[in-house]
């Protein structure tokens, strides 16, 4: 494993995305890490030119660490892990410009075959034979 950090990107929180308590809404949270996900694959060129092959989310967990308000600024993390088999791990961690953890986002996905509507064997080598930069996507590559 290196110690590169994980791919970031950065988030305004809006007024629009509170709810009732004027805390960040809770859907939004996962719009947060969905945001980072597609940035990140679009920065490894994984998000296009994949062929006939996609990502897709199976499944995904929050856990709330610290309140967001309006006009706060957060950088989310997003960064692969590879195992074995059909899916693979992104995580993502919402941290505030001062450095507390708002969140952590963990999420499943698969890369899908769309002819066929199913997941591939080997989500590492499909993204490695579409010119994806692993090194980009992961921080154990």
């Amino acid at each position: 494993m290196t110690d590169r950090e994980p791919f970031r990107t950065r988030i305004k929180v809006r007024h629009y995305e509170l709810d009732t308590l004027g805390h960040l809404n809770h859907a939004v949270y996962h719009s947060y890490g969905e945001v980072a996900r597609l940035e990140l694959l679009e920065a490894a060129g994984a998000l296009h030119g994949m062929g006939k092959v996609a990502s897709v989310l199976l499944e995904t967990n929050v856990v709330f660490r610290r309140e967001l308000r309006a006009g706060d600024v957060v950088d989310v993390t997003c960064d692969v892990k590879f195992g074995s088999g059909k899916t693979f791990k992104m995580d993502s961690n919402i941290i505030k410009l001062d450095g507390t953890l708002a969140a952590e986002i963990t999420c499943t996905l698969g890369l899908m075959d769309l002819e066929i509507r199913k997941l591939v064997a080997d989500p590492r080598a499909a993204f490695e034979a579409a010119g994806a930069d692993l090194k980009v996507l992961s921080t154990s590559e």
